[in-house]
């Protein structure tokens, strides 16, 4: 399944706490595009799938939806920021292939 770092759960709570709305978790999802064939895409969601697979840590919840999970399996979530700015980084071992950006992959 998918693994979230500390500072992965603290983003996601923080962007929760912000959101200003109701908000449920966080949705990650691939997609086709990007460079490298197929991309990560993440987004706070207020309404939830049924089917979407569950993922919970220190009650943050990241919600996947059942296409996306053989390309996510095992990976693990981060969140890191640097003199390049701040971001979420993939480290999935099923990529056999990325782009420098780091969200794109195949």
């Amino acid at each position: 399944m998918i693994q979230l770092t500390d500072g992965a759960v603290d983003a996601v709570r923080q962007a929760i706490e912000g959101a200003g709305a109701q908000v449920e978790g966080l949705r990650i999802m691939v997609e086709a595009g990007g460079c490298a064939g197929l991309k990560y895409m993440m987004g706070l969601v207020s309404d939830i799938n049924p089917n979407d697979i569950l993922v919970e840590r220190d009650g943050v919840k990241v919600y996947v939806d059942e296409a996306s999970l053989p390309h996510l399996y095992g990976t693990t979530v981060d969140f890191v920021s640097g003199l390049e700015g701040a971001g979420f980084t993939f480290n999935n071992p099923t990529a056999t292939n990325s782009c420098s950006c780091g969200k794109s992959f195949s």
